[in-house]
C-alpha cells in the first residue's frame, strides 16, 4: 500500500471520527456554556436534578461492581474450562448489545411487576419492590453494560495462557492464592477498561431505565432522562449543560486509564 492511499485512509478515518464525535460533543460543550457557568451552577442546585445525578452515580457504580465480579467469573469460566453449552453461553453475553434497550426493560417489567410479574408480586409481598425502583434500574443497566467486561477480559486471558497458574497450583497455592497473584495481575488493564467502558455505558444508559424506573421527579428520574425533561420542555441550557457533566465523567474515566496505563508498563 503506497504512502498516498495510507494518509488517505487516514484523513478518512480522523474526518469520520471528528463529524461522528468530536464535533456533536464540542457543540454540546458549547451550548453547555453558553451563559458561562449560569446552567451548570443552576442544575447543581436544583434539587432535582442534583438527585438525579446522585442517582445516576449510585445505580451506575452499583451497575459496575455487579458486572465487574461477575464478568471476570464468566471470563474464567469462558476461557479456562470446557463444558456442554459453552458457544452458545459466549452468544447470549452478546445479547444485550443487539437487543433494544427498550424490550429489555419491557421484558423486567413482565417479570417484576408488582401486580403482574412473575415473581413482582412475591417479591413485594415481602417489602422488595423491584420496578419503579433503584433495583429494577440497576437490573436494567446491569443487563445493557454485562458483555463490556468480558469482552475485555477474554482476550487477555486466551493471551497469558494458564502456564502460571499451574505453576502455582503444582506448588500448593489455592485457587484464592493464585487467581490474587497470578491471574489478576496479568488481567488487571482488561478488567479496568472494561470497568470504564461498563461505567461510561451506565451513565449514559436512558431506554431500559426509562421504562423500568417510571421516571418520577425526585425518585427515579436519572440525569439521562433529565436531559429529555428539559429539552422537552424547552430548557436547552440545562439539558446540554447534564448531558456535557455525563459526558465529561465518561471522557475522564478514558483519558485518566490512557495516561496512566503507559507509566504502568514503564515501570
Amino acid at each position: 500500500m503506497g504512502k498516498p492511499l495510507k494518509w488517505t485512509f487516514r484523513v478518512v478515518v480522523v474526518v469520520y471520527m471528528f463529524l461522528l464525535v468530536a464535533w456533536p460533543v464540542f457543540l454540546v460543550a458549547k451550548n453547555a456554556f453558553a451563559d458561562g457557568f449560569a446552567d451548570i451552577s443552576a442544575i447543581l442546585t436544583d434539587p432535582d436534578t442534583a438527585h438525579a445525578l446522585r442517582l445516576t452515580v449510585i445505580v451506575g457504580v452499583q451497575a459496575v461492581i455487579i458486572n465487574t465480579i461477575f464478568g471476570v467469573g464468566i471470563s474464567l469460566l469462558l476461557v479456562r474450562y470446557d463444558f456442554p453449552g459453552k458457544r452458545l453461553l459466549s452468544a447470549l453475553l452478546d445479547m444485550p448489545l443487539s437487543v433494544s434497550p427498550i424490550v429489555v426493560g419491557l421484558a423486567l417489567v413482565l417479570v417484576y411487576n408488582g401486580r403482574t410479574g412473575w415473581f413482582g408480586p412475591a417479591l413485594e409481598s415481602v417489602g422488595y419492590q423491584v420496578i419503579f425502583a433503584t433495583p429494577g434500574m440497576v437490573m436494567a443497566t446491569v443487563f445493557v453494560a454485562l458483555p463490556l467486561v468480558i469482552r475485555e477480559v477474554v482476550p487477555v486471558l486466551e493471551e497469558v495462557g494458564d502456564e502460571q497458574e499451574q505453576a502455582a497450583r503444582s506448588l500448593g497455592a489455592g485457587p484464592v492464592q493464585t487467581f490474587r497473584r497470578i491471574t489478576l495481575p496479568a488481567i488487571k488493564w482488561g478488567v479496568i477498561y472494561g470497568v470504564v467502558l461498563s461505567l461510561a455505558r451506565s451513565l449514559g444508559e436512558f431506554g431500559a431505565v426509562k421504562v423500568v424506573s417510571g421516571n418520577v421527579l425526585g425518585e427515579t428520574r436519572t440525569a439521562t432522562l433529565v436531559v429529555e425533561e428539559k429539552y422537552l420542555n424547552f430548557d436547552k441550557g440545562g439539558a446540554y449543560a447534564t448531558a456535557f457533566l455525563l459526558a465529561l465523567i465518561a471522557i475522564a474515566c478514558i483519558v485518566v486509564v490512557s495516561i496512566i496505563r503507559p507509566k504502568e508498563q514503564v515501570k
